[in-house]
């Protein structure tokens, strides 16, 4: 048997562990489109970096990395992918998550829910762990007769072909995304509307109803279909029972209260038990990177969200803080259109000034002086100039964001690196 691995960073290491002792005498080959792989190659596994194309690959087995589209991919065997093979074998409930942005925060939070109410509880996909490597510790938790679940962050890559759904399906807030690998905003919504596309009647999909897509893609799942709005009271009720008081939560933003509240219909398909929803919700302290506050110098407070890598995340992390506030945002051009995003930036209160920096920092001008707003600054430098700046002009009371909008390529490899260099600064001013 022959085993092509299309890329080999996390998922297609963990694809090749899998396979391997699924299938020890199989000869395997590596496709990659980087000249050095992000990972050492395994002894006796050949590779071909560099590839241009996918097409015509010479396999009875095809595992495809996620951001290969999959009509880029052609071989004589079958394709499959880590979530394709994981939701194939897993042996247990799936609760998966999907939305444009809160994927991460939503995932871990319903996790820690259901290990506060006695589960074994395995948090992989989108956010770090490769599923694969976790499935004989699953399948040795089910022998045993503990109560198992996974939370399986999903990304419309992760999505794009996908023949199953999980039993419980989160559709958080949808907003164009990745446009620069998907064809249109349209590819991306029917990726993401995988996640529910082949759920059966007794399984369970929980969808934002204040998002149009997220609705639309909620209303096709043949399941129970469970929607949720932003409540704006003080509590958060499921059933017309007060589960948790919003002051409670200690992540920022209403978009995060949504994130909440989602987390625990999920796990409410799973447990009733309050206190350890309760107690989950008041210990959780957010993820790194989203908005995550930094320090506070001079009565100013520093908040690094470097993950916003699309441009509703920094309109709702604008919305998040009611003080005055200096934004430093822009990164790696993906083509997007800011029109929209400038426009509900200066339609909020309390924004002092915007310094822009990395590729998207004269588009996203450009944006702004059609709005005919013109409090931002152009940053030609680097990151650490954009700090140096923005220390001068911060006051006491202020709170300096950064919410790139975009994602980090033109500057970091990712949004980590970003986020930590950030802090760095900030520590060093």
């Amino acid at each position: 048997m022959k085993i092509a691995l299309l890329g080999y960073g996390v998922e297609g290491a963990s694809a090749y562990h899998y396979f391997k002792r699924l299938y020890p005498e199989a000869e395997f080959e590596i496709y990659d489109n980087a000249e050095s792989p992000k990972y050492d190659i395994p002894d006796g596994v050949a590779l071909k970096s560099g590839v241009k194309d996918f097409y015509d690959i010479d396999a009875d087995l095809v595992i495809k990395t996620p951001a290969i589209a999959p009509s880029k991919v052609s071989t004589r065997g079958s394709i499959s992918s880590v979530t394709r093979t994981f939701f194939d074998v897993c042996p247990v409930p799936i609760i998966g998550v999907t939305g444009t942005k809160g994927k991460g925060t939503t995932a871990t939070l319903t996790a820690e829910i259901l290990k506060k109410a006695g589960f074994k509880v395995w948090l992989v996909g989108n956010i770090g762990v490769a599923a694969l490597d976790k499935i004989e510790e699953i399948e040795q938790a089910r022998v045993a007769g503990q109560k198992c679940v996974v939370v399986y962050e999903l990304s419309s890559f992760q999505l794009w072909d996908m023949t199953k759904s999980p039993q419980v399906a989160i559709v958080l807030m949808i907003e164009p995304e990745h446009l620069n690998v998907h064809k249109d905003f349209e590819e991306y919504v029917e990726a993401k509307s995988n996640i529910v596309k082949y759920q059966h009647p007794e399984d369970t999909t929980i969808y934002f109803d204040d998002n149009d897509i997220s609705r639309s893609i909620g209303e096709k799942s043949p399941a129970k279909k469970i929607p949720y709005v932003l409540e704006l009271g003080s509590t958060l009720n499921i059933d017309g029972r007060p589960i948790v008081e919003k002051s409670d939560i200690a992540l920022y933003g209403d978009h995060n209260v949504g994130n909440v509240h989602a987390a625990i219909l999920a796990a409410w398909q799973f447990t009733q038990d309050e206190y350890a929803i309760q107690a989950a919700v008041r210990e959780f302290r957010g993820l790194p990177h989203r908005l995550e506050p930094v320090a506070t110098r001079n009565d100013v407070l520093f908040i690094n969200d470097s993950f916003s890598s699309a441009p509703p995340a920094t309109v709702a992390a604008v919305r998040a803080f009611s003080q005055p506030k200096i934004v430093i945002m822009g990164g790696f051009d993906r083509g997007l259109d800011f029109t929209d995003t400038a426009r509900a930036i200066v339609s909020q209160p309390q924004v002092k000034r915007i310094l822009l920096i990395g590729q998207t920092r004269h588009g996203i001008a450009a944006a702004f002086d059609a709005c005919d707003w013109h409090d931002y600054e152009i940053i030609d430098g680097t990151l650490d100039q954009a700090v140096t700046r923005v220390n001068q002009l911060a006051e006491a009371g202020d709170v300096v964001l950064f919410s790139p909008g975009c994602a980090s390529f033109d500057m970091f490899p990712d949004f980590n690196k970003r986020g930590d260099a950030f802090k760095e600064l900030i520590a060093n001013l």
